[in-house]
């Protein structure tokens, strides 16, 4: 199957943007654009932000030959976010509101929406417009063309500080060195995924979710479409610096145990350098010349390094206590306070 196909062939307006196959199993069966599209955006506090996104979007789904339906899940939001919301709900029966009954965070909004969504494929954005929706007839081409996923890669961060461009560098070679070496850099949730792998994601238990490291572990064909980030069209971002390490953090004790091996071989080496220092100790005693006395003060700096080490070592094991306890209580994902437009969800939880 050549991956180059125009998007007319299988119905849907492009935008040329030059795509590259990133990983797939098996010859790609070309097949249909999707007959229901579904669209899912998680909101929070993004009043300023709206206006712009539904200018937008109506003029995505009036230009998609599949129809289309948008899922708006309200995480939650403290500002006029959910009045504008049911308006353009009540404006457009394809618009489709889901209220969260508080903050559940963008990874379980975003799985509500997933829950509910009845498309035979899937495209998961932001409200902040970063992502530009433009590039959905792309990815409908690649979904054509036999890939389950179709994500956008950015190829540059336009109107960020060099902070968040170098710590989402970092961030992205810490995950793919930790996670899987599959997993692609500079790409966030912003893609679409056909029904076969959102079923299966559906189906997976964790609360505390990373959706991008498990659509990588799910595996499937998938595609990257290279694009330009832009700034923000309005508002803040809803990732300062603390929500942004909680993030990775999370990420990182749902798909590694990496730091607790290094936990068990700084153990290790604790135990090779007592030795060490032991027979250094032992040594000294006999052959020192007489009325040497040891200096205390590296030993109060090897105590307070391994004193420091050691409550290093609990905190990372409580946190993947913490993470079993979670998982064990078996709460829902998320609760849904009302919604708008919408029917049963189509995936029950697991």
């Amino acid at each position: 199957m050549n991956s180059s196909a125009s998007v007319d062939s299988c119905g849907s307006p492009g935008l040329g943007v030059p795509a590259e196959p990133v990983r797939a199993s098996g010859r790609l069966c070309p097949r249909p654009p999707p007959a229901l599209l579904s669209i899912v955006i998680p909101i929070y506090n993004e009043e300023q932000t709206l206006p712009h996104l539904r200018e937008r979007m109506t003029q995505l789904m009036a230009d998609l030959q599949p129809a289309v339906e948008l899922i708006l899940v309200d995480d939650g939001t403290t500002d006029r976010s959910y009045e504008l919301l049911c308006d353009w709900a009540k404006a457009d029966g394809r618009v489709k509101v889901i209220a969260l009954s508080r903050n559940f965070g963008h990874q379980l909004a975003t799985t509500a929406g997933l829950r509910y969504a009845r498309g035979d494929a899937v495209v998961i954005m932001d409200a902040d417009l970063q992502d530009p929706p433009e590039l959905v007839p792309a990815m409908v081409q690649g979904y054509c063309e036999g890939y389950e996923v179709v994500y956008g890669q950015r190829t540059e961060r336009l109107g960020e500080t060099a902070f968040k461009r170098y710590s989402a560098f970092l961030f992205y070679q810490l995950m793919r060195r930790l996670i899987s070496p599959d997993l692609p850099a500079n790409v966030g949730d912003f893609r679409l995924l056909g029904r076969r792998i959102l079923s299966e994601i559906n189906r997976l238990h964790e609360r505390d979710r990373f959706l991008r490291g498990l659509v990588s572990w799910a595996g499937f064909p998938q595609k990257a479409l290279p694009y330009l980030r832009q700034p923000r069209v309005a508002g803040e971002t809803k990732y300062p610096v603390l929500k942004m390490v909680r993030f990775a953090t999370n990420a990182i004790v749902s798909f590694s145990d990496l730091p607790l091996r290094i936990i068990m071989w700084l153990g290790l080496g604790s135990v090779a350098l007592s030795a060490l220092l032991c027979i250094w100790a032992v040594g000294s005693f006999f052959l020192a010349p007489p009325g040497l006395v040891p200096g205390w003060a590296s030993i109060i700096v090897i105590l307070c390094f391994f004193s420091g080490a050691i409550l290093s070592a609990l905190g990372m094991i409580g946190l993947y206590v913490g993470r079993i306890y979670t998982e064990v209580q078996r709460r829902p994902l998320f609760l849904v306070a009302q919604t708008r437009n919408l029917e049963e969800p189509t995936a029950a939880p697991p």
